[in-house]
């Protein structure tokens, strides 16, 4: 269920642990589409950060925990805030952006196998949960998401 973000409140008190994974191997298949300027950025197996058990406190969303890994990590991260549906929207991850392998390519997120329908700062974490961000080439069809239709 999403939540909003101003109504979460993150406590400190209380810490977790998720695992978190950022990958673009889709590209490896597209490589065609790829802005020829952003080649060298794709790791050859497309593995961004390899799955990595990290700590949360409860409360905190999706969003919050990659910001944090990145920022950690020096893993490059864009976003902006989209008001219509009162969550943050994920531009570019490793200088790798929406569009940047077609009209159809940008990066989605799975928890656990599945593909909310609502933007990652409105996804609150339990505790054990698997996050996957994964870059798509076509509408998250390519890394299993099919709620898009």
């Amino acid at each position: 269920m999403p939540v909003e973000p101003e109504d979460q409140e993150v406590n400190k008190k209380k810490s977790y642990t998720c695992t978190f994974s950022i990958e673009c191997s889709t590209i490896l298949n597209n490589l065609k589409d790829l802005d020829p300027d952003k080649r060298e950025l794709v790791p050859s197996n497309g593995v961004i950060l390899a799955p990595t058990k990290v700590t949360f406190y409860e409360g905190e969303s999706v969003f919050d925990v990659l910001q944090r890994v990145c920022k950690e990590k020096g893993i490059h991260l864009e976003s902006s805030w989209t008001p219509i549906y009162n969550s943050a929207y994920i531009e570019g991850i490793h200088n790798l952006y929406e569009f940047d392998c077609g009209e159809l390519s940008g990066w989605t997120y799975c928890v656990d196998g599945w593909y909310p329908n609502y933007g990652c700062s409105r996804y609150q974490l339990k505790d054990g949960e698997k996050v996957e961000w994964r870059y798509t080439c076509d509408l998250g069809k390519d890394v299993g998401c099919d709620w898009m239709g």
